[in-house]
């Protein structure tokens, strides 16, 4: 199944269906049930259509994925800073990966089939099944992203989990190390509040929802892997500095 599943991503005018029919369903719920804040967008405009990596912090399984694939097509048709109209869906960008814990997205038939929007999936390094399993990196995972990373831009969460503040995986940096992509770091806040876990669900409605892109990371590709994963978590907010300081994007949304 997971084969059939990669070859159809493969197919553009399926991955155009699929944004389609989830940007719609979708779209109600990011900018008009509640209300969606994006900002730097100006920093996508002139990126190249291959190695590009978007790091981020997680909120929940589905609808923080969701949000970038909906900005992104809207930056493709001009849209600054704001969905509008969502008839970029016509047309969607679809040039651009993601990557998902295979165990999530082995769970429903809509997980399933939001693989075809794009999806990477990758073993949990360190739980499956809700158990202590393996902390190493699978070589075939890392080959995949860098498969993705040199057609299209890829959307990773390097911490894993949508808790927040945990520590990053030192995967990221490794493929960073090895694909010296263009980094864009982004974070959000706002999801946990509107969504549950999965964000397929609303737990409240009328939350504020962010999206910020911050500009291209300047990184030494030569620098350990410690520093560079160091280096992305403090520009994702989600660095010790920023625990101590107090900045909890889970509890400063719903103003």
């Amino acid at each position: 199944m997971a084969a059939i599943f990669n070859r159809f991503w493969h197919f553009n005018p399926v991955r155009k269906l699929v944004y389609f029919i989830v940007g719609a369903v979708t779209y109600p719920g990011l900018a008009i049930i509640n209300k969606l804040k994006i900002s730097g967008t100006e920093h996508l405009r002139d990126l190249p259509r291959e190695k590009v990596l978007f790091v981020s912090n997680h909120q929940t399984y589905f609808a923080d994925v969701i949000t970038f694939l909906q900005i992104f097509c809207a930056v493709k048709w001009g849209k600054m800073n704001r969905l509008g109209i969502p008839y970029y869906l016509l047309n969607p960008f679809t040039r651009v990966n993601y990557v998902a814990a295979e165990e999530t997205m082995k769970g429903s038939l809509i997980s399933r089939l939001f693989l075809l929007a794009g999806g990477l999936t990758v073993k949990r390094t360190w739980r499956a099944e809700g158990k202590e399993v393996r902390r190493g990196l699978d070589p075939s995972d890392t080959r995949k992203i860098t498969r993705a990373l040199e057609k299209n831009w890829v959307i990773t969460f390097p911490q894993g989990t949508t808790k927040p503040f945990a520590p990053g995986r030192k995967g990221t940096a490794l493929i960073i190390k090895q694909v010296k992509p263009v980094v864009i770091p982004v974070v959000i806040s706002g999801f946990w509040r509107a969504f549950d876990k999965k964000g397929l669900k609303f737990k409240k409605k009328g939350s504020l929802l962010s999206v910020t892109f911050k500009p291209p990371l300047e990184i030494d590709y030569e620098a350990s892997t410690e520093t560079i994963l160091a280096q992305l978590m403090d520009a994702i907010e989600q660095s010790k500095k920023y625990m101590m300081m107090g900045k909890h994007h889970w509890q400063t949304t719903d103003k």
